[in-house]
């Protein structure tokens, strides 16, 4: 599809800067921009970048002034960023859409879809099964007994969601996704390992999206709950019974032990590990690798493993490198004062 300046600047209520009539058909990196496509400037970082692409047209924040001639069209937003997220979504969306039923797929008779569903081939749905409007279940995906889906939720090839497990609407579920496995519950009776069986489900709300190879187990009893607006990176692992608060995000490589509750609003970097049975309050920030073993209070900032606040560790990091010579100088200092300890109680 082919877009003028004028046009994408009139679905973004921007201002032109430059050629409104000049047109691009693609995206790009402002590093790597080519003739005919978009890209955008958020990052200070890359200002200079905008001076030397070839990309047409230019997102730019309001506030932004070049400091010398720029060749591309501008379109000036409030936050380039957040437009282009919006321009790429309604490119998205305007793209031609799968429907129907593909052959080699099968739906249980008691399964109950609603209007123009997509049912891909290899996949399957099984018994009693609620599928919503507009949905999309591409080929070899598992849709076990009792499973209910809302209106417009994707559901990517290989992903398993078991038996029970309620899925909202508008979500999104990547490949490889496993949705209600058994959670990791077991009683030890001498040296044997016997298996709890795991009766509850998973429930996620509406607008939330789970990356690919993302697990997340369905609870002992009750359910594991994924709030409304949650976003999953890949390769996260959230275990039963937890429950993580609306608009809470990701990164990859977080994982979760059991029972544990996540505020709304909160932000992990990639491999937080969280111990079981604590609670992490709300609009907390933790850092990529940070290691939570006990309650966090609302609104923290964290980072480390033990974690500790974000300040403490910077502070902590500068001193790391250094601990070798200290450790020396300590040493040194202890035979210092042991040998002068010698010499007042000899009278020398």
């Amino acid at each position: 599809m082919t877009f003028t300046a004028k046009q994408i600047a009139d679905f973004l209520k921007g201002e032109i800067i430059g050629n409104p009539e000049v047109t691009v058909s693609n995206f790009s990196k402002i590093e790597e921009g080519k003739a005919g496509t978009i890209t955008f400037l958020a990052n200070p970082k890359y200002t200079h970048y905008i001076y030397d692409t070839e990309a047409d047209i230019v997102l730019v924040n309001s506030d932004f002034e070049p400091e010398r001639p720029v060749r591309s069209t501008l379109v000036k937003v409030p936050n380039a960023y957040a437009a282009l997220a919006s321009l790429m979504e309604m490119v998205n969306k305007s793209a031609p859409s799968k429907s129907g039923t593909e052959p080699m797929s099968f739906i249980a008779p008691t399964a109950n879809l609603g209007k123009e569903v997509y049912v891909g081939a290899f996949a399957y749905i099984g018994d009693q099964a609620e599928i919503g409007d507009g949905c999309k279940i591409y080929p070899q995906s598992y849709i076990g007994d009792n499973v209910k889906i809302g209106k417009n939720t994707v559901v990517y090839p290989g992903v398993r969601i078991y038996h029970n497990c309620h899925i909202g609407a508008d979500c999104i579920l990547h490949s490889g996704a496993v949705i209600g496995a058994d959670g990791f519950g077991f009683s030890k009776e001498e040296d044997i390992y016997h298996k709890i069986p795991q009766l509850g489900n998973v429930i996620i709300e509406d607008d939330v999206e789970i990356g690919a190879n993302t697990t997340i187990d369905r609870a002992v009893m009750g359910s594991t709950i994924i709030r409304k607006g949650v976003k999953l990176d890949n390769l996260i692992q959230i275990a039963h019974n937890c429950e993580i608060g609306e608009h809470t995000a990701m990164a990859a490589q977080v994982g979760i032990a059991g029972s544990t509750k996540i505020g709304e609003n909160c932000m992990f970097g990639g491999q937080v590990g969280i111990g079981g049975h604590i609670t992490i309050g709300k609009n907390s920030q933790i850092g990529a690798q940070s290691g939570i073993i006990s309650n966090i209070k609302e609104g923290s900032e964290i980072i480390g493993s033990p974690a500790m606040p974000v300040k403490s560790f910077f502070k902590s990091s500068i001193i790391m490198p250094k601990l070798p010579d200290m450790y020396r100088q300590l040493n040194a200092l202890e035979k210092e004062l042991s040998e002068l300890k010698k010499k007042i109680e000899s009278g020398d």
